[in-house]
């Protein structure tokens, strides 16, 4: 995962967790704008979310924010 990614996942994370609270839960699509403006990205994002992990639609906002941190 590059950079740009793991730190957009972080900031969304945290954002959301300091509005929620910590059950909040995700989709990867929270981390793009409704308009597709970067596909390749999203395309990035699935593949880790969905292929690499095989995660549910929503998954806590703190798990995914700790799998980041850690390299996973």
């Amino acid at each position: 995962m590059r950079n740009q990614l793991r730190e957009k996942i972080i900031r969304v994370c945290n954002d959301k967790i300091a509005q929620k609270g910590e059950t909040v839960g995700l989709s990867f699509y929270a981390f793009f704008a409704n308009k597709n403006d970067d596909p390749e990205l999203l395309m990035e994002a699935a593949e880790w979310w969905i292929r690499k992990h095989q995660l549910d639609h929503f998954v806590k906002a703190v798990k995914i924010r700790s799998m980041v941190e850690q390299g996973q």
